[in-house]
């Protein structure tokens, strides 16, 4: 399940108890993760092939269920549905290329179909939500403008959060136990890159190779749950195979230990090309792990003047702030501290409140009060 839509359904058990809630999981969902409540029911609602089931099945059962409000919690909904619905749209980046061109991209054919599925029917849903998020004024700019709705009250921002437990941690056994089991070298940059364009591993490597010709290999490359044949074949590619000897590839890596995977690196590098919001800046920042990341898309609004924003186009950008970062310890010292506060801002907990006060305004002239998530 969606990090957003988990920590939305968990805060709002935390914070209301009078509006009753209906949580639609597909049955290959893993349900599990999250358990009901007095006012919250989970219901496994069959349906076949994704597509069916939203278009289908699920606005067929939140009309059985008398649910006033239907939120869709990632990036789609039904073309036609009776109860209100109410749309999270994290970022539309599948519109803004040519459809044939998301079909030559890479990735899953799963993800391929994805973004196709998407791109036919966000313009059509939009046309009847009743409310419309998105998680970054910078993204709510660019929905806005694609779809000619600057001026149209639906749409919302509504920033994302960071989990309670991204937060410095002073256990030594703890951390003992994290650079054990994931085999962190003493020095590290952290990374979490992957296959994603936006992601901009390619500028990463660059950047990273040119500092360890100019500064030497004492500080490795960490990334998790990366697979090495890609990463050599990448390598291969940007003309530096020998670098993979430099990088340590972790492997899976539990959400419970990221935060000391976080906090024992020099710094964490995201520059990436485009992010509606980028989760990872912040709980970085919680951390107390100074963030090198993009001064594009939405990375400043989310960042601040909490981290050094650099060029995600330029690799000798990244480089050079990797440098300036390491030579400066007051300097890392001060995003730390900085990045702490800047953290602070953001919570599942004022993003449930938000988006439970977007839940009784659009449901106000009705009597029932009963909402559904999936």
């Amino acid at each position: 399940m969606d990090i957003v839509a988990l920590e939305l359904i968990r805060n709002l058990q935390r914070i209301d108890t009078g509006n009753e809630y209906v949580v639609f999981v597909k049955p290959d969902e893993d349900d599990k993760i999250i358990s009901e409540t007095a006012n919250m029911k989970i219901v496994q609602l069959p349906g076949g092939a994704y597509p069916f089931w939203e278009q289908v099945a699920l606005p067929k059962a939140a009309r059985q269920y008398g649910c006033d409000v239907l939120h869709c919690t990632g990036n789609t909904a039904p073309l036609f549905s009776t109860v209100p619905v109410v749309l999270t749209l994290h970022d539309i980046i599948y519109m803004e290329k040519p459809a044939m061109q998301l079909l030559t991209d890479k990735g899953s054919a799963y993800q391929k179909f994805g973004n196709v599925y998407r791109r036919m029917v966000v313009p059509k849903v939009l046309r009847h939500c009743r409310k419309i998020i998105t998680v970054s004024d910078y993204e709510k700019g660019v929905i806005g403008q694609y779809f000619g709705m600057q001026q149209d009250d639906r749409l919302v921002t509504v920033y994302n959060g960071v989990s309670e437990h991204f937060a410095p941690v002073a256990d030594q056994a703890a951390i003992a136990r994290v650079r054990s089991t994931y085999r962190l070298p003493q020095r590290y940059f952290f990374f979490l890159g992957n296959t994603h364009p936006k992601k901009n591993t390619p500028g990463v490597l660059k950047a990273y190779a040119d500092y360890v010709a100019q500064k030497g290999s004492d500080i490795k490359l960490v990334m998790i749950d990366y697979d090495r044949h890609a990463l050599m074949n990448l390598l291969k590619e940007l003309d530096c195979p020998s670098l993979i000897d430099h990088i340590v590839l972790t492997g899976y890596v539990d959400n419970k230990d990221l935060p000391m995977i976080y906090g024992q690196s020099e710094l964490f590098l995201y520059p990436s090309l485009r992010e509606s919001f980028g989760i990872p800046v912040i709980e970085a920042m919680a951390s107390g792990c100074p963030v090198i990341t993009s001064n594009t898309s939405s990375m400043p609004e989310v960042a601040g003047d909490a981290a050094i924003r650099v060029d995600p186009y330029d690799p000798d950008s990244i480089t050079q702030a990797m440098m300036k970062m390491i030579s400066d310890a007051e300097l890392r010292r001060q995003m730390k501290a900085a990045g702490i506060q800047q953290a602070a801002k953001f919570s599942w907990a004022q993003m449930a409140a938000d988006v439970l006060a977007i839940y009784t305004q659009t449901a106000a002239t009705l009597t029932q009060k009963k909402a559904v998530l999936r």
